[in-house]
């Protein structure tokens, strides 16, 4: 009996630890759930078959016990049977037998009554398990899920912390500059590298078109200072004419 009571305390141990187990052990956490089912399951097959020993070994002392109080009352009626024949010593003899069938039934009923409080106990703690059991396996696939969930969430955070973005951040801001100051070195070196004589060439276009511009434009103040040409007076020399004009310009110039 003491082995069957110690069976079921390692049994509810188990029961009540594999949770504590999950969250304690570093092995993977889906192989201990596994394991903690199978453990539970080993060990209520364990404790029915105790069960079914206890309850085999209770019906043969129930049988034995039956059989001595039998034979202890068979014995009590021979021995009333002799002493009503006159037969006194046979009828002691016959106390005598009765004495050690009792004495045997009793300790069998002591052994009986003590038996059934362990089957008792045995049958109470084998359904006891068996809920758990029942409980396990329908949070084991749950507890499963959740396990993977925070290992993909461990893997991730651990991944995150060990990258260093700062660094790779500065070093890309390091590099954006390095190649701003390539690009303007090679325009600076490419306009200090153009020919002497196309840059001349184009200041002096430059220059040709002002001056063409400002000569058309003074001829088209001249212009616009003379008027259109008088018209000769009518009747007079053309020599006479022409000196008139030519007066009449260099009125304008000299007024100019």
């Amino acid at each position: 009996m003491v082995v069957h009571a110690n069976l079921f305390g390692r049994i509810v141990r188990v029961a009540k630890s594999y949770v504590n187990q999950l969250v304690t052990s570093a092995e993977d956490p889906e192989r201990i759930l596994e394991q903690a089912v199978e453990d539970m399951r080993g060990d209520l097959q364990k404790l029915r078959q105790g069960a079914a020993e206890v309850v085999a070994s209770q019906k043969r002392v129930q049988a034995r016990y039956e059989s001595s109080a039998n034979l202890a009352e068979e014995w009590y009626l021979k021995a009333e049977k002799a002493l009503k024949s006159g037969q006194e010593d046979l009828a002691r003899e016959a106390l005598s037998r009765r004495k050690q069938y009792q004495d045997t039934a009793n300790q069998l009923k002591a052994q009986l009554d003590q038996q059934q409080v362990a089957v008792d106990t045995i049958l109470s703690n084998r359904r006891t398990l068996e809920n758990k059991l029942q409980e396990a396996m329908l949070k084991k696939d749950t507890l499963k899920a959740r396990a993977q969930s925070a290992k993909s969430a461990r893997a991730i955070g651990d991944l995150v912390s060990g990258l260093n973005t700062g660094s790779s951040m500065a070093a890309f801001e390091k590099m954006e500059e390095k190649v701003m100051a390539m690009e303007a070195e090679a325009e600076a070196i490419g306009v200090l590298a153009a020919p002497s004589d196309e840059m001349e060439a184009r200041f002096a276009a430059l220059e040709g078109n002002d001056v063409d511009s400002e000569l058309a434009k003074m001829k088209g103040a001249l212009t616009a200072a003379r008027g259109p040409p008088a018209a000769l007076p009518p009747g007079r020399p053309l020599k006479d004419a022409i000196d008139v004009e030519l007066d009449e310009l260099r009125r304008r110039q000299g007024g100019a």
